[in-house]
C-alpha cells in the first residue's frame, strides 16, 4: 500500500512545522501525523528528551520505540548494518508504513531501544513528518499519540483529548489509520511484529518467506505493540467472526444489556441481520466499505464510540492484506473473541 500526496505544504503547515522542530532541537516533544497514526516524538539521540515521551504516555520502558528518519540513506544514523532483505524493502517500500528492525547503532540510547542490540526505524511517507524530520536536524523517535494501551490517535482532537496542552500538536491529516507493519530482520526467517499497511503477502513478494509472530511467545518486545494490551477504549469490547453468532449473543445478553448503551459495528453493509439488531433497539454503524476504509476508521471509532457507549461490538474481517493488522488490534482491544 503507497500513498503519494501533494506535497505542498500550507503556510499554516509550514509555520506548525518550524514551531514543532524549534521544540524537538531543544529537547521538547511533539505530536504530528504520519500516514499511519498520530506520533508522539523526540529528538532521538537526546536521551532525557525520550523520557518525557514515556512519562506523558505512561509507557513501560521496556517496550521500544520507532526511530522516523526522512532520507533512506539516514538508515545508518541508527542502524549498524543494513542486510540485503532490508535493502531490498527499503528500495520498495519506503517512504512508508513498514519498519524495519535491524542491529542497533551503538549511538542510539538504551532508553529508545529498552536496553535491547537491536533498532526499529522507518522514512514516513507524509509530507509534514518528513519536514519535521528534516527541519529537526535528527532522526525523531516517536511512538503513537495516545495514553499507553488506549486507541492510538488518528486526528488532532484525540491528542488534545489525550494530553490537553501539554504537547504542541502539528494538524494534519493521516490516511492509513493503524500503526506501520513491524519486521524483524535480524532472524531467519524474517519475522513480522506487528502487522500493518504493508501485508505479509507485499512483503513475501520481494524478499520470500516470512513468518508472523504468535503474540502468546513474546516475551522481549523488540517493538511496540507486541507485549502490552493496547488499543482498549473505555467501552467493553467484543469481536465476533460470524453475523449470526452476534444475533445470538445480544439475545442471550439482552437483559444485561438494558440499562447499557450497546454500538454494534458491521463491515461494509448493514443486511437483514443488521435490521433484526436494530429492532432489538441497539445502535448500528458501518465500520467500513472496504479494509481500507476500516482501518482508517477503526481507532476513531473506538476513541469516539468509547465516550458514548458501553459495549462494542465489531463483525471481523478476513485476516488478508490490511485486514491482518485491523484484526490485531480488534483482538488487542477486545474483553473476548468469539470465533
Amino acid at each position: 500500500m503507497r500513498f503519494y500526496e501533494n506535497p505542498y505544504i500550507s503556510p499554516k503547515e509550514e509555520e506548525q512545522i518550524k514551531k514543532g522542530a524549534e521544540i524537538i532541537r531543544n529537547g521538547g516533544v511533539v505530536a504530528f501525523p504520519t500516514e499511519t497514526v498520530y506520533g508522539l516524538g523526540a529528538n532521538a539521540f537526546d536521551e532525557n528528551a525520550v523520557k518525557k515521551i514515556f512519562e506523558l504516555k505512561g509507557r513501560p520502558q521496556d517496550n521500544p520505540l520507532i526511530i522516523h528518519i526522512a532520507k533512506k540513506e539516514d538508515v545508518f544514523l541508527v542502524a549498524r548494518e543494513v542486510p540485503k532483505n532490508a535493502e531490498i524493502l527499503i528500495e520498495k517500500f519506503w517512504p512508508g508504513p513498514l519498519t524495519l528492525v535491524l542491529p542497533k547503532n551503538p549511538s542510539v540510547p538504551d532508553i529508545v531501544t529498552a536496553n535491547l542490540d537491536t533498532v526499529a526505524v522507518r522514512m514516513p511517507n507524509h509530507k509534514i513528518a518528513l519536514k519535521l524530520i528534516e527541519l529537526s536536524g535528527v532522526p525523531i523517535s516517536a511512538p503513537s499519540a495516545n495514553i499507553s494501551g488506549k486507541p492510538s490517535a488518528t486526528k488532532p482532537e484525540h491528542v488534545k483529548k489525550y494530553f490537553g496542552d501539554k504537547v504542541f500538536i502539528i494538524e494534519g491529516e493521516v490516511k492509513i489509520g493503524i500503526e506501520s507493519t513491524v519486521i524483524d530482520l535480524t532472524v531467519s526467517p524474517p519475522i513480522i511484529l506487528r502487522p500493518g499497511g504493508i501485508s505479509k503477502e507485499m512483503i513475501e513478494k520481494e524478499v520470500g518467506g516470512v513468518d508472523v509472530l504468535a503474540h502468546s511467545d513474546v516475551k522481549v518486545a523488540k517493538s511496540p505493540g507486541v507485549k502490552y494490551k493496547h488499543y482498549a477504549p473505555d467501552s467493553d469490547v467484543y469481536l465476533f467472526m460470524n453475523r449470526k453468532d452476534i444475533l445470538r449473543f445480544l439475545e442471550s445478553e439482552r437483559s444485561n444489556f438494558s440499562d447499557k448503551k450497546v454500538l454494534v459495528a458491521l463491515f461494509k453493509y448493514v443486511g437483514e441481520e443488521g435490521e433484526k439488531i436494530k429492532l432489538m433497539g441497539f445502535d448500528i454503524v458501518v465500520s467500513g466499505r472496504t479494509l481500507e476504509d476500516f482501518a482508517k476508521n477503526l481507532f476513531n471509532l473506538l476513541i469516539v464510540a468509547g465516550e458514548k457507549y458501553d459495549v462494542i461490538i465489531f463483525e471481523g474481517v478476513e485476516e488478508r492484506g490490511i485486514g491482518l493488522g485491523i484484526m490485531n488490534r480488534l483482538k488487542k482491544a477486545s474483553k473476548k473473541v468469539f470465533y
